[in-house]
């Protein structure tokens, strides 16, 4: 009697090679990958930091044509004669409609979508699983204010993942709460 086993099938009821079928390792990828004792809870001297802005179209929250921004963001600093630093921060503002994206720079002139936003910036690197994203921010506010004595200026996001290795990596995110001049 011949032993039986499990053969998997694709969608049309053929026989999958064992060649075929991928890993549950995710793909290679270009993502940053962050030390948190370097940012996680800590607070950063932003009076060197620069970024180049730009907007994106969001709907609820979410950004439309992000990649396409960022591609953007890249060109325009080759253009300007910026130069964008390894593991660049890649954050998202806020906004429902409207979100503005911002890539840090280096040697950027002082033209109209160059931001110098100088004060303090206080970070949380978390993990941001789908639907969790609003509590997270919350929570890093939360903590700035009872750091600070009031809210930040503002709140950004640097999603740390993509596709490839979003699951794998549990959507890893860092906040910023940006003060303009130090509480």
């Amino acid at each position: 009697m011949t032993e039986r086993r499990r053969v998997k099938l694709d969608d049309s009821g053929m026989p999958v090679r064992k060649e075929d079928v991928k890993d549950d390792e995710p793909a290679p990828c270009s993502c940053p990958h962050l030390d948190p004792e370097d940012w996680d809870k800590v607070e950063s001297d932003w009076s060197d930091i620069t970024f180049l802005k730009a907007m994106t179209t969001a709907v609820l929250g979410v950004p439309v044509g992000y990649n396409q921004v960022r591609e953007e963001l890249r060109n325009k600093a080759a253009e300007i004669g910026a130069i964008v630093p390894e593991d660049a921060m890649l954050l998202n503002g806020e906004g429902k409609f409207r979100r503005p994206i911002m890539l840090e720079v280096e040697s950027a002139p002082n033209i109209r979508d160059v931001l110098r936003p100088g004060g303090i910036a206080y970070t949380r690197l978390i993990d941001a699983p789908l639907g969790s994203m609003g509590k997270a921010v919350e929570q890093t506010n939360k903590e700035a204010k009872a750091k600070y004595g009031r809210n930040p200026d503002d709140t950004w996001v640097w999603y740390l993942t993509c596709r490839e290795c979003s699951k794998a990596r549990n959507f890893e995110t860092l906040i910023v709460a940006h003060y303009e001049a130090r509480p």
